[in-house]
């Protein structure tokens, strides 16, 4: 009779561990993906921000990204498309996550799950070197270009006489620009910065702008974020992405990463003195990470 006992309590203790569930899949079942333990990444396609080489992300937020999501266990799976739909794209689950130079704001917070910060920025002008503009009147009754979807638009359109060219590249905006077609080019200041330090021949600068005017937050605001972006839905998958980006912050990988595709300055590691995140989707005791923390 005893050992019918034990065999049916070992029976059901065998059944029980049998059916303990897994952590890591249950970690896996939070997250919302096209394709089980695959992140599907929407790539636009301009560097240093998000591209694919050899089949790996690559570019400052291409190497961030594919760090954390190989240490959450996910494959890579990328998806080329054109940046005018990639939001879209991720809202209605096509792809699982939009990055490279992908800026926060307030009303993409409303609409997708963003993690916490790859980099910081401030926006500005492309031109001649001769001209070296770097203030929103310097661009008064000019052409200028920039790029489709970008949330500073609005702004940009309120300059006075401005006439405003869109793209769906920065390629074709910088062909454009070096052609004469627009007279100025507000874009990626990653996306520029590279273009520009490989093709010193072109004669341009990428200057920021030092209005810093409270009327024009997101064309002229210091330390912006970039994030990566994910569906509401995926709120539990961009916590661990935010926690594995806060990693390499704290042992300043991102910095690292950053030489390797010429974010050297000292702007794209400094948050803003204004927390503007808290509030809007991080609490009151959050702060932007930066090296070291």
């Amino acid at each position: 009779m005893q050992q019918l006992i034990l065999g049916l309590l070992g029976g059901v203790l065998g059944a029980a561990i049998a059916f303990q569930p897994d952590p890591a899949a249950s970690a896996d079942a939070a997250y919302h993906l096209a394709e089980p333990d695959v992140l599907s990444v929407a790539i636009t396609g301009d560097m240093p921000g998000l591209v694919v080489r050899d089949g790996k992300l690559a570019g400052y937020d291409g190497d961030i990204l594919q760090l954390a999501a190989e240490r959450l266990d996910l494959k890579i799976k990328p998806v080329p498309m054109e940046w005018s739909g990639a939001i879209a794209a991720v809202q209605t689950g096509r792809v699982d996550i939009i990055g490279g130079n992908v800026a926060w704001t307030k009303q993409r917070a409303e609409t997708l799950s963003l993690t916490d910060p790859t980099g910081y920025f401030q926006n500005g002008i492309t031109s001649r070197k001769e001209a070296a503009w770097h203030t929103l009147k310097d661009l008064e009754n000019r052409k200028v270009g920039s790029m489709t979807g970008f949330s500073f638009l609005p702004e940009l359109r309120k300059i006075d006489g401005l006439e405003l060219s869109l793209y769906d590249s920065s390629d074709a905006a910088l062909r454009d620009l070096l052609t004469g077609r627009i007279d100025a080019l507000v874009g990626d200041p990653p996306v520029i910065d590279y273009a520009i330090s490989r093709n010193p021949d072109w004669g341009l600068v990428n200057m920021p702008f030092t209005d810093n005017n409270p009327d024009y937050p997101l064309l002229t605001g210091l330390g912006r974020q970039y994030v990566f972006g994910l569906s509401k839905e995926n709120a539990a998958l961009s916590a661990a992405l935010s926690a594995e980006i806060r990693n390499l912050w704290t042992s300043c990988t991102v910095n690292s990463i950053g030489q390797r595709y010429g974010n050297l300055s000292k702007a794209n590691y400094t948050p803003s003195v204004e927390n503007f995140r808290v509030g809007v989707d991080r609490p009151a005791d959050w702060a932007p990470p930066v090296c070291g923390k």
